[in-house]
Order: structure tokens, then C-alpha cells, then sequence
């Protein structure tokens, strides 16, 4: 699962940390572009020692180039980060974008909610938190199952936590 449950050292509270999934790692990236250029120019090796290896070349090496150029821009959209936090009685939760500035919202917990919306929402099975006059949404990147299953996970956090408040 993208998103991970933690207990810091300093806090007896657990937070939640929430990523998009990679389905191309670091190590795949380079396999990736290596393929690309060995495919590209296997065609070339016919071609050495003439002219034409000089006129094809470039366009070979744009391929390449685009194909990292993509990969890189799939990976620097991807750098989003979602952290939900509990301190004290204050749930917090903080949205850092790819681009962007970080958005921040808060909320006592024993008046948070957490809704999953099968339709209407820009995803399926989209999941929300509520509390002090907001809704916000929370993992939208993460695929369907993922968000059913976060979405058991926070209600028993916010049942437990709410419980645990009185």
C-alpha cells in the first residue's frame, strides 16, 4: 500500500503518511531509457561508416531524449505527499502538491468524520474528511481498493480516537 501508519518517537499518537504508487521504480527509469537506446540504434549498426548513420542519428537520440524527459515529468507530478496527524485532540492533515503550496486543514477529533462517496466525486469510492465547517478530500491518487481500504482504516481510527477522548 502507498500510505504508511507510523508512531513517532516523540508522540504516542500514530500519523498516517499517503504517496502515490510508482509502477516504474528508479531502477526500472534506467533499464527503460537503456532499452530505448539500444532499440534505436540497433537499426544504426547497418549503417556505419556512412553518411546516413548522421542523418538518422538525431532523430534516435530526440526519442531517447523525449522518453526521459516524460518518465522525469511523470515522477516530479507524482511527488505528492499527504500527512494526517493527531496531537493531542487536533487531527491534522497537510496536502503537499507537486507544484504548489502545501494546504493545511485541522479539526478537534471527536467532531472529524471520514465519508466514502462510491459516486459523484472525482474518483470512485472518493474519501473525504470533515470537521470545523470543511471538507477535505484525502488519498485521490490512490487507486479504488486502496481508498476502500483507507477508508476502513480511518473510520476505526476516528471511532477509536473519538472514544478514547471522553
Amino acid at each position: 500500500m502507498p500510505y504508511r501508519w507510523t508512531k513517532p518517537p516523540s508522540s504516542d499518537q500514530p500519523s498516517l503518511t499517503l504517496w502515490p504508487h510508482r509502477s516504474l521504480p528508479r531502477r526500472g527509469f534506467a533499464a527503460m531509457i537503456l532499452f530505448a537506446f539500444g532499440m534505436g540504434t540497433l537499426p544504426l549498426y547497418g549503417l556505419l561508416g556512412s553518411v546516413a548513420l548522421w542523418g538518422i542519428l538525431p532523430f534516435v537520440l530526440v526519442m531517447v531524449g523525449g522518453l526521459w524527459w516524460g518518465l522525469e515529468r511523470s515522477y516530479k507530478d507524482g511527488d505528492v505527499l499527504e500527512e494526517l496527524t493527531l496531537r493531542e485532540d487536533t487531527l491534522h492533515l497537510r496536502h503537499t502538491p507537486a507544484r504548489g503550496a502545501a494546504k493545511d486543514w485541522g479539526c478537534n477529533i471527536y467532531w472529524a468524520r471520514v465519508e466514502q462517496h462510491a459516486h459523484g466525486g472525482p474518483v470512485t469510492d472518493y474519501v473525504t474528511l470533515s470537521g470545523n465547517g470543511r471538507t477535505v478530500e484525502i488519498g485521490s491518487f490512490l487507486s479504488e481498493e486502496e481508498r476502500k481500504q483507507l477508508y476502513v482504516e480511518l473510520d476505526a481510527f476516528l471511532r477509536d480516537k473519538s472514544r478514547s477522548q471522553h
